[in-house]
């Protein structure tokens, strides 16, 4: 999105957010300075798109529980609130990122490349008890 488009949708995602803090009590839950995490903000984003989809689609939703669904997602969201640097009300900027070793690309191809779990021919998981079924001895109960 370009810049003023995103700050529409950023407005938009406030006003809903502001909603959803004061509709599902979650004051203490979900800091007020929400907007300057990023990762807070891509849970909000999902459970908001959500919520769209739920309760203000042109289609029905999904299944006959879908809004009961959208709440259990929200309260499994709720954890995800939580950031320990801002509970006292005062914002306190996210740790920088790790950067990764400079090896880390070459060391990645490289797994690739070579590793079992990425070279090896496909199984099926249950190939085992499929072996037995067609080898006629008795199945695992």
């Amino acid at each position: 999105m370009e810049p003023p488009e995103r700050r529409a949708r950023m407005r938009e995602l406030a006003v809903w957010v502001d909603w959803l803090r004061t509709t599902f009590e979650l004051h203490n839950q979900l800091a007020p300075c929400w907007y300057r995490h990023p990762a807070v903000v891509e849970h909000l984003t999902a459970l908001y798109a959500g919520w769209l989809r739920t309760y203000a689609a042109e289609q029905p939703p999904a299944g006959p529980l879908a809004e009961a669904d959208w709440i259990n997602t929200l309260h499994a969201f709720t954890p995800r609130f939580h950031l320990a640097a801002c509970a006292t009300g005062r914002h306190q900027e996210p740790p920088p990122p790790v950067p990764p070793p400079p090896d880390a690309a070459d060391a990645f191809h490289l797994y690739l490349s070579v590793s079992d779990a990425t070279t090896a021919p496909a199984t099926h998981p249950a190939a085992a008890e499929l072996e037995r079924r067609t080898a006629g001895f008795p199945t695992s109960a």
